[in-house]
């Protein structure tokens, strides 16, 4: 089994440095009326970037290998977070764009599964405890 490692380190309030074993550091901060900065991404913003992130990668590289003619992706990302404390995602809602001519709807619909259902660590993880929807849209090139 795979060991990854992290830390954090605080830099003055609520502003953290993050470093993870890739030895990439990310910055997170708070708002300033609980001791922050607001000089960066919030701690549970950068959760959903990751997932984003995760499941882009995969449609993206699935794409590639399936040869698909786009020009431009992207990942949207809508949540909804609950009122009490601990305040939590409840809704996650994932709006894949791509951009090109000649894609066909069917491939993009087998990444955008395969991501889901099976490459995705981080939709794995929260697909226990929030409720997650996705949708697609196919643009004409820029």
């Amino acid at each position: 089994m795979a060991q990854r490692t992290g830390k954090v380190v605080q830099i003055k309030g609520v502003t953290f440095s993050g470093l993870t074993g890739s030895g990439h550091w990310v910055m997170m901060d708070g708002p300033t009326q609980f001791g922050g900065s607001d000089a960066a991404i919030r701690p549970k913003e950068l959760l959903l970037l990751s997932l984003a992130g995760c499941t882009g990668s995969d449609v993206a590289s699935i794409l590639d290998k399936m040869r698909e003619p786009y020009t431009r992706f992207e990942v949207h990302i809508e949540a909804e977070e609950t009122e009490q404390h601990p305040k939590v995602y409840s809704k996650i809602k994932l709006i894949y764009k791509v951009w090109g001519e000649g894609i066909k709807e069917n491939n993009l619909q087998k990444a955008i599964n395969l991501s889901q259902d099976i490459y995705c660590g981080v939709t794995a993880m929260l697909r226990p405890s929030v409720e997650m929807t996705h949708t697609y849209e196919i643009n004409p090139a820029e």
